[in-house]
């Protein structure tokens, strides 16, 4: 990852116009090196600076999103792993607000592609899965990029405390109901 970096520091100072798309494409190839989308941003804003990191960032993690939307429907396992992901840490019956999804989308510690997952089941087509992706996408791309020396330099009690604050919007922010299917309240339990 460092010497990719590098690589595109230094070809930044050559040609300003290769930096960003370059910058871009790994975004696009990011899941499949294992950097958390955080690292990228950070460095978006270390290399380009605070508003051309974001927007950048923005472009590559909107792309990214759509990438996935697209791979779901051609790439059915990838989905299936993703949904057991989903059941294993919201259970069933999650039912998340516009809100939270921005929080979660906000939150280092949760998997992308797994709230891409949930956008896409609260929406029914591409435009309304597009628009909730953008929408997420904004502060995820400008508190990581502005913010991403900030967030190193924290202790550890602030760092507990925004993690604390992060949980109680979660809180705040929740449906207050819950869908039950008939086949589920009715399903036949399997330890008995």
């Amino acid at each position: 990852m460092e010497h990719a970096m590098t690589w595109v520091q230094d070809h930044y100072h050559q040609s300003a116009i290769f930096a960003p798309i370059i910058f871009i494409f790994f975004h696009l190839i990011r899941p499949f090196l294992f950097i958390p989308v955080a690292l990228l941003c950070i460095t978006g804003g270390l290399l380009f600076g605070t508003t051309h990191g974001s927007i950048y960032s923005f472009i590559g993690v909107t792309l990214s999103s759509v990438f996935f939307y697209l791979m779901t429907y051609h790439v059915p396992f990838i989905a299936k792993r993703f949904q057991q992901m989903k059941q294993q840490l919201f259970g069933n019956h999650a039912s998340i607000s516009t809100p939270q999804l921005i929080i979660l989308r906000i939150t280092p510690f949760v998997h992308f592609h797994l709230i891409s997952l949930l956008i896409i089941e609260m929406t029914r087509n591409f435009k309304e899965y597009a628009k909730l992706s953008i929408l997420s996408n904004i502060p995820l791309a400008v508190v990581y990029t502005s913010f991403g020396t900030w967030f190193q330099r924290l202790d550890w009690p602030y760092i507990i405390a925004l993690f604390v604050v992060i949980a109680s919007l979660l809180y705040l922010f929740r449906r207050k109901e819950m869908i039950v299917t008939w086949q589920d309240f009715f399903a036949p339990n399997p330890e008995k």
